[in-house]
Formats: C-alpha cells, sequence, structure tokens
C-alpha cells in the first residue's frame, strides 16, 4: 500500500468498519508503524496522539478488533480497516463509538454466505456437502432446487411457520450453490427485483 503519511503529520485517519454488518465502529489514528503492527499481528492497532504511543484496541477491555482487511482511499490518505469486533468497540460500552447497535441487516449474510460457496467452489475440500453438489452436477444442483422449493410448499399449506422458515433456508442456499455454479450472484437476483420495482417496468 502506497499510504501518504506526511500528508497530515505521520499519521492517517483509519476508519473501522465491521466486516460482517458493514456498520462504521470508530475512528482511529495510524501512524506507519501502528500499521506494520496491526499487519503483522491483525490486531487492530492506532497511534495515540493523547498519549503519543502505540496501543492496540482491546488491550485492557479484552475487546479486540480482528483485522480482515485494509484498503486506502482514492488520496491515499485515509484507510477504511474492515475488522471483526469480539465486543463492544466504545469506552463507553456501546458497539459503536456513535452509541449504535451493531446489527447490521440480516440479508447482508446471504451475500457472505455466497462467499462463502464460491470459496467451495474454488477449494472443493473433500467432505464437504457444498462440494459433492458442485460435483454431481449442473442437473443435481437444479434438481435439488426443485425439491426444496416442493418442500418449502408442503410446509407453507400443511406445516409450521418454523418449518416453513427451515424449508426456506434450505432452498436459499441450494438456489445459492446452483448461482455460483452458472457464475451469478444472490445479488444477481436482486438487480433483477429492483428493475422490476420501477413503476416503468414491463414484463419480457
Amino acid at each position: 500500500m502506497n499510504i501518504d503519511f506526511e500528508k497530515c503529520g505521520g499519521l492517517v485517519p483509519a476508519i473501522i468498519q465491521d466486516a460482517e454488518t458493514r456498520q462504521v465502529l470508530m475512528l482511529g489514528y495510524m501512524n506507519q508503524e501502528a500499521l506494520d503492527k496491526t499487519l503483522a499481528t491483525k490486531q487492530v492497532t492506532f497511534f495515540s496522539r493523547s498519549r503519543q504511543t502505540l496501543w492496540t484496541k482491546g488491550e485492557t477491555s479484552g475487546n479486540f478488533l480482528k483485522l480482515v482487511d485494509i484498503k486506502t482511499d482514492c488520496d491515499n490518505d485515509t484507510l477504511l480497516v474492515r475488522a471483526i469486533p469480539t465486543g463492544p468497540v466504545c469506552h463507553t460500552g456501546t458497539d459503536t463509538c456513535w452509541g449504535e447497535a451493531n446489527t447490521g441487516n440480516p440479508l447482508s449474510f446471504l451475500s457472505q454466505l455466497q462467499d462463502f460457496i464460491e470459496k467451495r467452489h474454488e477449494e472443493m475440500p473433500e467432505g464437504s456437502y457444498t462440494t459433492s453438489l458442485f460435483r454431481d452436477g449442473l442437473n443435481r444442483m437444479a434438481q435439488k432446487v426443485g425439491e426444496e422449493a416442493l418442500e418449502l410448499v408442503i410446509e407453507a399449506t400443511n406445516g409450521t411457520n418454523e418449518r416453513l422458515v427451515y424449508e426456506g433456508a434450505d432452498l436459499f442456499y441450494h438456489l445459492i450453490v446452483l448461482l455460483t455454479s452458472k457464475g451469478l450472484r444472490i445479488e444477481d437476483l436482486a438487480s433483477e427485483l429492483r428493475v422490476r420495482h420501477d413503476p416503468s417496468w414491463h414484463k419480457h
């Protein structure tokens, strides 16, 4: 990374974002040494302007920030640090330094699930059910989507809400596997629905 530390006197702001919920958690500052330690330990470390020393988030509270990745902005003078918090981030005990709950949107997990399934598709680890579906081929994956859809209908008409949710989850999983095999993502379906939501849309 080419970071312009000198532009702001040796420090750059580091925006901390939850890698899973995408919630902004806090703002800190890093110098080159703090960045190097963050990358080496995978624990987010800042430079304290008040104490003029490095400090690793969580070293006193136990609420660490586990590094996922770091990106620079277009001017190379601000960092976006994606991390996974192990507890409340703010010293006041709240999830974020703005007092917001770090819950995120549960729907974002569908993207995370597809990321995981795509990794399975790339690595094809032995003993994985997802791997077995990819190895069985397109017809089998499509068949599983049909089977799960039928089970969903049965639960909707003659079952319980609990079983309806269970079978719906099965359907989503197998649909994402099928999409992955075709080089598509769940976001492609969301984009199609967004287009259809426009009042000017007409069925093809």
